[in-house]
C-alpha cells in the first residue's frame, strides 16, 4: 500500500458531508449491507486519464450523481473516479467490507483514508495476477477501517477497455461469507451439471461413435468455459497467473461456443439432406465466424467486445431447426425449444447492455439460466431422437412380423402333411434322449470315482514332494548336495536376491550410514533408500556378494561348497561345473575364506547354515 499525503483532507471531507446530506452512506448496526449502483454514486469522468489523486480530491464539485446513467453511456477510453462517502457509527458490532461485483474491470485503484489523514492505495483488476487481490474471491473486496469514526471518503479509480458494471456492495463480513457460500454452491450445481452432461455424452459417443454427441460435448464444455469467463471463475481457478490471457478468454470461449453449436446443429438436424440451402448458409456462417475470430485474435482484440454479432448465427440455427421441424423431422421439436430459449437469453443480454430492460439479478444471470434450460432441452432432444428411431424400428419389426405371419399361413398346409413324420421323429429323439440321460448318469458316477482317485494321487504327490524337500533340507544341512540338487533350491538370481533380502532386512531396515529405520523404494529392485540421509543400499551391500561379476546363484553354490568342508571340489572341477574361469572361482573363495578367518567366523558359519535351512522351511 502506498501512502498519499493530504494535510487538510480530513476537515475538507467533513465540510463536504455537512453540505451534502444525500451523499452520505450510513454504516451502523441497523442493517447488514448497502447496495449501490453506478447511478447512485458520485462520479468524476476524466476523459484524458491524466488526473492525479490529489487533483481529484481537490475537485469535489466535479463529482456528480447521474440517476439517468445507462450502461451504453460507458466510455471505454475514459477514466472514472468513484467516491463512496461513508458515515461510520460510533459503535459497531461487526466488521464491514466493500465489494465490486464486476470482476472483469481491468484496473481499480482503491484509496482508503487512514487515522493520520493520509490515504493508502491498493491496485487490483483482471489485468493483474489473481493473487494480488486482497481476498481470493472472484470479485474485488476490501475491509473498511471502521476504527475511523464519523465521516470518511473512499475513492476508486477505474479503467477498463470494456464496459465496467460499477456496482458496489457495502456489507458486513458475515453477510459476505454467507453470500459467497451460496453463490459458489449455485456455481457448483451449474458447472457440475455441465460436467456430468459432458461426460455422459462423451461416453455415448464412445459407445455408438456418432459425431453429433462429440460435437455436443465440445459445445457444452465451451458453454462451461464461457460461463466461467463471465463469472470470473476461470480467472480464479484456470489461469490465475496469466492476466493477459484473461483479456481474450471471453471472446475465445464465445467463438468456441458458436463454432461447436453450428457443427452440432448441422449434424443433429441433418441439414445436408433435409435442407441443403440452409446447410450451405450454416457452413458459410461457420467459415466467416472462424475467419473473423482469427482476424480479431491476430490483429484487433477490441473487436471481441462486439458480442451482439453472435445473434446472427444463433438466429440462423434457430430458423434452421424450425424449418427442419416443419418438414416433418420430429426430433427437432426439443431442439427448437432449446435454441429458442438460448436465443432469448442472448437477446436479453443484448437488451440489458443497450439499457432497454432494467438491470436485476434475474436479467444479469438470464444467460446462465437459459444455458441451463438449453442443456436440458438439448438432452431431451437427443433422447427424443433415440426414442423416435426406436419407435420407427419397432414399426418396421411389426411389419416384418405381419409378413412372417402371412408366410406362416401359406406354409401351414405343408406342415400338416409333415406332422406325422415329425411325431415319429420326436419319439425316436425321446428314446435317444433317454439313452443319453442314462449314459450321462454313468459318466457322472465315473467322474466322481476319477475325482476321488485324483484326490488320493494329489495327497500322495504332496507327501512325496514334502519328503523330497525334507531330504534336500537334510542333505543341505549335512552338506551333501550336488550342483543339480542345489539348483533346485536356488534356481535363479531372483530366488537368491529374495533370500538375501529376507536375511538382511527380515527383522527390520536399519540404514548403514545413519541408523534410520524408515526407507523408500530404491532406484532398482531389491534396493532401499534411507528416508533421512537418502543413502541407496542394495541387497548385496556389506556382503561377500557385493559387486561380483558372475551370476549370484553360482556364487551361492561356491559359498555352499566352501562352507561344506566334508567334500572338496578342485578349482578345475568347479570351473567346468559352473562354466567360470578358475581365477574367478579362486578369488571368490579367497573372499569367503577371509570372512571365515575373521572374528565373525563362527557366526558366519551358523548364519550360512541357518540361511539355507530357513529357505527350505
Amino acid at each position: 500500500m502506498a501512502l498519499i499525503k493530504s494535510g487538510f483532507l480530513g476537515m475538507f471531507v467533513m465540510l463536504l458531508f455537512q453540505g451534502n446530506e444525500r451523499e452520505r452512506i450510513f454504516i451502523d448496526n441497523s442493517s447488514e449491507q448497502v447496495l449501490l449502483a453506478f447511478n447512485d454514486l458520485p462520479i468524476l469522468v476524466d476523459s484524458t486519464g491524466t488526473m492525479t489523486f490529489q487533483e481529484v480530491v481537490n475537485s469535489q464539485k466535479q463529482f456528480i450523481i447521474n440517476p439517468g446513467y445507462k450502461p451504453k453511456d460507458y466510455c471505454v477510453d475514459c477514466t472514472y473516479w468513484v467516491k463512496v462517502p461513508l458515515l461510520i457509527a460510533n459503535s459497531l458490532d461487526k466488521q464491514w467490507m466493500l465489494e465490486f461485483y464486476d470482476q472483469t474491470i481491468d484496473h481499480i485503484w482503491a484509496y482508503f483514508p487512514t487515522a493520520d489523514g493520509s490515504y493508502e492505495q491498493d491496485h487490483v483488476g483482471d489485468a493483474i495476477a489473481f493473487n494480488q487481490k486482497p481476498f481470493e474471491h472472484k470479485n474485488f473486496q476490501w475491509i473498511i477501517d471502521t476504527s475511523i469514526k464519523g465521516q470518511q471518503n473512499l475513492y476508486f479509480k477505474i479503467q477498463s477497455h470494456t464496459y465496467a458494471d460499477v456496482r458496489i456492495n457495502i456489507r458486513t463480513v458475515n453477510a459476505f461469507v454467507r453470500y459467497s457460500l451460496n453463490e459458489y454452491f449455485l456455481y457448483g450445481i451449474f458447472y457440475g451439471m455441465i460436467f456430468i452432461i459432458s461426460i455422459y455424452n462423451m461416453l455415448i459417443y464412445f459407445a455408438i461413435r456418432e459425431q453429433k454427441y462429440l460435437f455436443y460435448t465440445f459445445y457444452i464444455l465451451s458453454v462451461g468455459v464461457y460461463a466461467m469467463c463471465v463469472d470470473g471463475i476461470a480467472y480464479q481457478f484456470l489461469w490465475p497467473q496469466w492476466p493477459e490471457w484473461n483479456q481474450i478468454a471471453y471472446g475465445t470461449a464465445l467463438f468456441s461456443l458458436i463454432f461447436w453449436s453450428l457443427l452440432f446443429s448441422k449434424r443433429f438436424l441433418s441439414t445436408n439432406i433435409k435442407a441443403p440451402i440452409i446447410d450451405r448458409a450454416l457452413t458459410w456462417a461457420l467459415v466467416l465466424r472462424t475467419a473473423l475470430f482469427i482476424y480479431v485474435l491476430l490483429f484487433d482484440h477490441s473487436l471481441f467486445e462486439y458480442r451482439n454479432i453472435e445473434i446472427i448465427p444463433l438466429s440462423l440455427i434457430f430458423y434452421s431447426s424450425i424449418h427442419v421441424w416443419k418438414k416433418g423431422y420430429k426430433p427437432a421439436r426439443f431442439f427448437v425449444v432449446a435454441y429458442g430459449v438460448l436465443f432469448l437469453g442472448f437477446l436479453a443480454k443484448a437488451l440489458l447492455y443497450l439499457s432497454v430492460i432494467p438491470f436485476t439479478t434475474i436479467t444479469y444471470y438470464s444467460l446462465h439460466i437459459c444455458f441451463l434450460l438449453e442443456m436440458i432441452f438439448l438432452t431431451f432432444a437427443l433422447s427424443d431422437r433415440v426414442r423416435i428411431l426406436k419407435s420407427n424400428r419397432d414399426k418396421a419389426f411389426k411389419r416384418i412380423i405381419n409378413q412372417q405371419k402371412e408366410n406362416a399361413e401359406l406354409k401351414d398346409r405343408v406342415n400338416k402333411e409333415l406332422e406325422e413324420k415329425i411325431k415319429e421323429r420326436t419319439r425316436q429323439l425321446e428314446e435317444k434322449n433317454l439313452l443319453l440321460a442314462n449314459t450321462n448318469q454313468k459318466l457322472i458316477e465315473q467322474t466322481k470315482e476319477i475325482n476321488a482317485i485324483n484326490s488320493k494321487l494329489d495327497l500322495d504327490n504332496w507327501k512325496l514332494k514334502n519328503n523330497i524337500k525334507e531330504i534336500l533340507q537334510d542333505r543341505l544341512i549335512n552338506k551333501n548336495l550336488n550342483l543339480e540338487q542345489f539348483q533346485k533350491i536356488f534356481p535363479n538370481e531372483l530366488t537368491c536376491y529374495r533370500f538375501l533380502e529376507k536375511l538382511k532386512w527380515g527383522n527390520g531396515y536399519h540404514c548403514s550410514k545413519c541408523g534410520n529405520t524408515k526407507y523408500f523404494e530404491g532406484k532398482t529392485k531389491f534396493m532401499r533408500r534411507c528416508s533421512k540421509c537418502g543413502y541407496n543400499e542394495s541387497v548385496t551391500s556389506n556382503t561377500i556378494f557385493h559387486r561380483i561379476k558372475f551370476p549370484i546363484e553360482k556364487a551361492f553354490f561356491i559359498l555352499y561348497i566352501t562352507n561344506n568342508r566334508q567334500k572338496e571340489y578342485t578349482l578345475d572341477q568347479l570351473s567346468e561345473m559352473l562354466e567360470l574361469r578358475r581365477n574367478t572361482i579362486w578369488n571368490f573363495k579367497k573372499k569367503i575364506e577371509k570372512v571365515y578367518d575373521g572374528d565373525s567366523k563362527n557366526s558366519s558359519t551358523v548364519l550360512i547354515h541357518n540361511l539355507f535351512s530357513s529357505h527350505l522351511n
